[in-house]
């Protein structure tokens, strides 16, 4: 672990659960808290976890908040349009700056993803209770410790390729779906100071969240995303003097010789 305890904030969207019986079902303290309690119960007294949703001020996630947030986890699918871009460029500068995030499911359309990705993040679905196998194909990724190859979800929404995301940094798991289809699952990031790591399996009517191995991905990739330091920074413009290296001099993104050629 990077930080101990590393202090995780779960967001949830929170819409499928008050609205649909359905879900309520499977996840009656929301899909947030089936989350935040698997990070939990694997990490014990690794972690502290808290929960934040999108009708709170600030959709829980003020500027305090995400001071004292180590890794974000997000999941999102009937409203992403009402997230304020305000919210969201706060999220974003704390992720340059260090912060640790972890997008699942239907937060691939997320406005955070988006904007980390650069890309429509578009791809194939199907929710017709489709078997999926989470195959790991990088081993010795830390996100990957301890869990079996292949993970197998007996139902669950299929997402299959064409997946408009930048190439990963590291692929860590793809799915194949009884369709045929197959899917980047599980791919992880360095956006400035931060790790991003995208992780599919988990739609709002089925039990995925409460499914062991599951949450031993996210208990692991909270380990993984979370920041090596205490002080958090988003990378700078920063003029280098000759011999800055002896004087110690330089110039702050404010000073205004920055602006000389």
């Amino acid at each position: 672990m990077s930080l101990s305890p590393i202090r995780v904030t779960v967001w949830g969207e929170n819409v499928h659960e008050q609205r649909d019986a359905s879900v309520k079902e499977i996840y009656p303290d929301g899909m947030h808290g089936a989350i935040a309690d698997g990070i939990a119960k694997h990490l014990g007294e690794d972690v502290v976890v808290r929960t934040a949703t999108l009708q709170e001020p600030e959709h829980g996630l003020s500027a305090e908040v995400l001071a004292q947030t180590d890794v974000l986890t997000w999941w999102g699918h009937a409203a992403h349009g009402e997230v304020s871009d305000e919210v969201v460029d706060r999220v974003h500068e704390a992720v340059l700056g260090g912060m640790g995030i972890l997008v699942l499911h239907s937060g691939h359309f997320s406005k955070i993803f988006r904007k980390l990705m650069g890309t429509t993040c578009s791809l194939d679905w199907r929710s017709e209770n489709d078997r999926e196998m989470v195959w790991t194909v990088a081993p010795d990724h830390p996100i990957a410790a301890g869990v079996p190859n292949p993970i197998l979800i007996l139902a669950q929404e299929m997402y299959g390729e064409y997946f408009d995301i930048p190439q990963p940094d590291e692929l860590v798991f793809i799915s194949s779906f009884s369709g045929g289809e197959v899917f980047r699952s599980g791919c992880a990031y360095r956006r400035g100071r931060g790790r991003v790591f995208y992780f599919s399996p988990g739609d709002q009517e089925y039990p995925v969240y409460h499914h062991p191995d599951i949450q031993r991905v996210l208990a692991n990739a909270v380990g993984w995303a979370a920041p090596t330091g205490t002080e958090r920074i988003t990378p700078f413009v920063s003029r280098r003097p000759t011999g800055w290296f002896e004087s110690g001099e330089t110039l702050p993104t404010a000073d205004p010789r920055l602006a000389q050629s």
